[in-house]
């Protein structure tokens, strides 16, 4: 589990010490996590300045489709906002580490059915939120995700996402671990990475 480029910390599925209290909390339901493996030089373009492609064996990345309901958003601690913490999300997401090794995701795009909550993510931190037409819906054991894309464009762009649930992952594998044990993200911000 190695990138090319700086020496990465170490995969860990407990998060590191925060050096402050976290900003938001939230509970992630109806989790589909689909991956593709990608060759590091076919996203290091999509990344921001200052981040290469995380590479899980030191020649392949992954691109992640992941969709799941967002449930109960709070901030600084407090309980989660009633309607607008709860919605369904997709998102697109990279695998990236800096020069001083922190591993981290980069989200290409984010569908999320709430306004408010697009408005404030793409103003505060510049993410790429698209606001969507979205639902998930539980047949037995058979998900389906739909989105629509309503703003910014392209307008009317659509997904659909039909999974079977599979048995419940009793110890995750190394790679489970590298796609899952991300806590931080990476953006580019008023011209700088952060």
């Amino acid at each position: 589990m190695s990138s090319s480029g700086p020496n990465p910390e170490p995969v860990s599925p407990d998060p590191p010490a925060a050096p402050m209290r976290p900003l938001l909390t939230q509970s992630w339901l109806d989790l589909a996590f689909l991956h593709w493996a990608a060759d590091p030089a076919d996203v290091a373009a999509l990344l921001p300045r200052g981040t290469v492609p995380d590479t899980f064996d030191g020649t392949t990345t992954y691109v992640g489709l992941v969709a799941f309901r967002m449930h109960r958003v709070g901030v600084l601690g407090l309980p989660g906002v009633p309607y607008l913490g709860s919605f369904p999300e997709t998102n697109v997401r990279l695998y990236s580490v800096d020069g001083r090794g922190r591993r981290a995701v980069v989200f290409r795009s984010l569908d999320a059915s709430r306004l408010i909550p697009v408005l404030v993510g793409r103003a505060a931190v510049r993410l790429p939120y698209v606001w969507a037409r979205m639902g998930v819906e539980r047949t037995g054991d058979t998900l389906t995700y739909t989105s629509t894309r309503r703003w910014p464009g392209p307008r009317g762009a659509r997904s659909r996402i039909v999974l079977r649930a599979g048995d419940v992952i009793g110890e995750p594998t190394p790679l489970e671990h590298f796609l899952t044990a991300r806590w931080a993200l990476h953006t580019s911000l008023l011209g700088r990475t952060a």
